[in-house]
């Protein structure tokens, strides 16, 4: 007996064909403290996280091969190192599902820009494949699961603005005006581990509580080491200045300030738009990944 084989099967597939499409929102530290040290090397930290109505966005078809296929590449990451293919093979093991996915990526957000775009990356796959395998993993195993990709999954599998606390593990949801950002790009790549590993860093930022960075807003220990070590970022954060009070988010090399409405933030974008690129966007106390989740169950 011979098979026919359909036409479909023989096309490759495309994003176009997806099965699911979610948003991985951008993320603003609005404070950092850097409060201590452990044993292992971990940074202690304090922080606010913020979500970005601004997002890459990534689609997904399940496979019947169990192959995790991501056909989607970004400069200087092996296919097996990307965080995207690396969260999907951790669900996989985790759940013990024989589904595999192919995987594509729009890349909006800007690579090593302290915005969050590999952990959000990795959290929506997370998210994404747990709804299309059906593996019916909670969102905090999801968040544990997250945390041995990065400090920040956590924070975008669970999809709510928070003060973290500890590695970046402990989350206390938090209730934050959502104001408009001017988001600034300084054109460089900053890694994380070289801020982290700088003997200048300041890593003895006393202890606070949720309320009083509320009402302090804080500042980011982080700031200091990357304005000597990249001036596109100091210069950025001088022209900024100018005009709003700026500040580095994460480890940058993004910088932001806070606008009471979207047409103030365009104006000065305009205004800075020949020395440096920008984006605006409103805050989000609630994820774009999780309103567009919430859409899918309504649905």
């Amino acid at each position: 007996m011979h098979h026919t084989t359909s036409n479909t099967a023989l096309k490759p597939p495309s994003a176009a064909s997806a099965e699911l499409s979610l948003p991985a929102p951008a993320k603003l530290n609005l404070m950092l403290h850097i409060v201590g040290r452990r044993a292992d090397g971990y940074h202690l930290l304090e922080t606010v996280f913020q979500f970005l109505d601004y997002a890459d966005t990534l689609h997904f078809s399940a496979r019947d091969d169990g192959e995790i296929i991501l056909h989607s590449t970004i400069d200087g990451v092996a296919h097996d190192d990307n965080l995207i293919v690396r969260a999907a093979r951790l669900l996989q093991t985790e759940s013990q599902s024989k589904l595999g996915a192919d995987i594509w990526l729009d890349k909006k957000l800007p690579v090593g820009g302290g915005i969050g775009g590999g952990s959000s990356n990795a959290a929506t796959t997370l998210v994404g494949l747990n709804h299309l395998w059906q593996t019916q993993l909670s969102l905090e195993k999801l968040a544990e699961l997250g945390l041995s990709l990065g400090a920040d999954v956590p924070v975008f599998v669970l999809g709510r603005a928070a003060f973290a606390q500890g590695i970046g593990e402990k989350l206390e949801p938090v209730d934050l005006a959502e104001p408009w950002y001017l988001v600034a790009v300084p054109p460089v790549s900053i890694s994380t581990a070289k801020i982290f590993s700088d003997p200048c860093l300041t890593r003895d930022t006393p202890v606070t509580n949720m309320r009083t960075v509320l009402k302090q807003s804080g500042h980011n220990d982080c700031q200091a080491v990357v304005e000597k070590r990249y001036p596109e970022v100091r210069n950025a954060l001088i022209l900024l200045n100018k005009f709003v009070k700026a500040r580095l988010t994460g480890t940058g090399s993004c910088i932001f300030g806070g606008f009471p409405n979207e047409q103030q933030a365009a104006k000065v974008a305009t205004q800075i738009s020949e020395s440096l690129p920008s984006f605006v966007a409103q805050g989000a106390n609630i994820s774009m990944l999780h309103r567009a989740l919430q859409n899918l169950s309504e649905h």
